[in-house]
């Protein structure tokens, strides 16, 4: 702060009065000019005997340090308890602190096989021969395709077209070799629905590509919106929900 001038009403300007190298007990020295309240400092005087030093300049000791320029046993503004509310997201593990109930992943996810095994989830989807979604369903990257072809042909519901009962199973069911299972063609047939799956080690040529491009083109179209394309829901019924809203959509937009 260098040497400043003592601060002093206007009408005492002209007033004769020692200089502070004259004062009894000041240090000599440009640089060592006690900041004191006689002076009317704007930082004030130190009390007796506790004086904190800045640099060159002396200042008044703060509240919350005791006499012997330490913390005081009770500073002012220490922290208490901690406020009442929802549980935090670190838990207590072992050699550290774990990600808790808020930490990533989920229920329906699992180790991707195409992506070094990261965290990641699966879209199944069923259509019709032109590419309307009928049933998705949500599961781990891990699942394999033909686990879910059941439970998605289950999962069609009542389609309205000719005078009668809404039609639930369609005719045949149209698969690449990913769903080459004898157990799921059986299961099929005892549906009451002809099983056109591709089987692996045969030739290819089968004619199914010329049909099964339209599954595809509809999970490009799932995929174009942005909540589908990375999952950031940790609950599935959340992702479920804007899959369903995705295959809406589609329909709104086809039909």
């Amino acid at each position: 702060m260098g040497t400043p001038q003592p601060l002093v009403a206007p009408a005492q300007a002209q007033a004769p009065s020692m200089s502070r190298a004259q004062a009894p007990g000041a240090p000599q020295g440009a640089d060592r000019d006690p900041v004191r309240l006689e002076d009317r400092h704007a930082l004030g005087g130190a009390p007796p005997g506790t004086r904190v030093g800045v640099w060159h300049d002396l200042l008044a000791v703060p509240a919350c340090l005791a006499p012997s320029r330490r913390l005081a046993a009770t500073p002012c503004g220490a922290p208490g308890p901690a406020a009442g509310g929802r549980q935090t997201r670190l838990v207590e593990g072992r050699g550290g602190l774990g990600i808790g109930p808020g930490g990533v992943g989920g229920a329906k996810t699992g180790p991707n096989p195409t992506d070094r095994r990261k965290l990641g989830s699966k879209h199944h989807v069923i259509t019709e021969a032109q590419g309307i979604p009928l049933a998705a369903i949500l599961t781990g990257a891990n699942a394999h395709d033909v686990t879910q072809l059941l439970p998605l042909v289950d999962a069609i519901p009542g389609v309205r077209g000719k005078r009668g009962r809404p039609r639930h199973r369609p005719g045949c069911v149209q698969g690449d070799r990913g769903y080459d299972s004898e157990p799921h063609r059986e299961g099929l047939r005892a549906r009451g629905i002809e099983p056109v799956l591709a089987k692996r080690r045969t030739p290819h040529g089968s004619g199914l590509g010329v049909y099964r491009w339209v599954v595809e083109r509809t999970l490009s179209w799932l995929h174009q919106f942005r909540r589908l394309r990375i999952r950031y829901e940790r609950l599935p019924e959340t992702h479920e929900a804007f899959l369903t809203m995705g295959c809406a959509l589609i329909c709104w937009r086809f039909l």
